[in-house]
């Protein structure tokens, strides 16, 4: 006859074991988590880019209101939180730091003005670094975009800029001289402008091929972001980083989830092309 007592007991003790074997097993696979934003605004639409014809569409997706990003940034502050560079990030990563948990990245796509307007002074609050990867051939140019003003400022405190292209193109869909002509001439464009070298780089959509990373590397950048797009969910390659998408869906629970650098372990990632 069945011992319920020492049944339980037994149980009890394999999960235990379970429980403690998968805690040792997690804390090895902690991963800064990198911040993706687009625009900090209340507004429910942004820009669609079409280089010469802007057009307006509907995309909460794509959009912090103010307000959720000074809880968040205030949140980040208030639990010690450590804030790095991407340069601090990726210079460690390749030095084989490890780094503490409660480490985090952040960044932002596109270059919207109110990154200018709406972001930066709250960064500056709180004296936090971050990335913005511009198009470069659109800087200036539309009025919901930074120019290059902004971003000469931003430049001096503490705000690094990377590039997204030229066109906001989808790099896998070029050949390779447009490749080249995308990933390399935005990178010139970029320092001329800012009178230093930049190192970093976002792909448009997320989606990129091993073409386009070699390209990125010969052209003198140090690290290619993505979305979650491709198989890394370790960020090892510094050409294929991982970001975590940050929208105005998130509440404090799934926000906090995102910081908890195990979120990639669980996420679905997508194709990179």
């Amino acid at each position: 006859m069945i011992n319920i007592k020492r049944l339980s007991i037994t149980i009890s003790f394999v999960l235990l074991i379970a429980l403690i074997g998968f805690y040792v097993w997690i804390q090895d696979h902690y991963v800064v988590p990198i911040l993706m934003y687009h625009s900090i605004s209340s507004s429910d639409t942004r820009p669609l880019f079409v280089i010469g014809s802007p057009q307006k569409y509907k995309l909460r997706l794509n959009s912090v209101s103010p307000r959720s990003f000074e809880w968040q940034m205030g949140y980040l502050k208030k639990n010690g939180f450590h804030v790095i560079s991407l340069d601090d990030f990726v210079q460690g990563n390749r030095g084989g730091q490890e780094f503490p948990h409660k480490t985090v990245v952040i960044t932002f796509d596109d270059g919207f003005v109110d990154n200018y307007t709406n972001a930066f002074p709250i960064l500056k609050r709180y004296h936090f670094p971050a990335t913005i990867f511009l198009i470069s051939d659109a800087v200036g140019r539309y009025p919901y975009l930074l120019n290059w003003d902004q971003v000469k400022e931003m430049s001096q405190n503490d705000i690094s800029f990377g590039s997204h292209t030229r066109n906001h193109a989808y790099v896998p869909s070029l050949s390779i001289d447009q490749m080249k002509d995308e990933i390399i001439m935005s990178k010139h464009v970029i320092e001329e402008h800012l009178g230093k070298p930049i190192y970093d780089f976002a792909y448009p959509g997320g989606g990129f091929n091993e073409q386009a990373k070699a390209i990125i590397a010969l052209a003198g950048y140090r690290s290619a972001l993505s979305t979650n797009r491709g198989y890394d969910r370790y960020n090892i390659d510094l050409y294929e980083l991982d970001r975590i998408h940050i929208n105005n869906w998130d509440n404090a629970f799934t926000f906090t989830s995102k910081l908890s650098g195990f979120y990639n372990l669980f996420r679905f990632l997508k194709p990179s092309q």
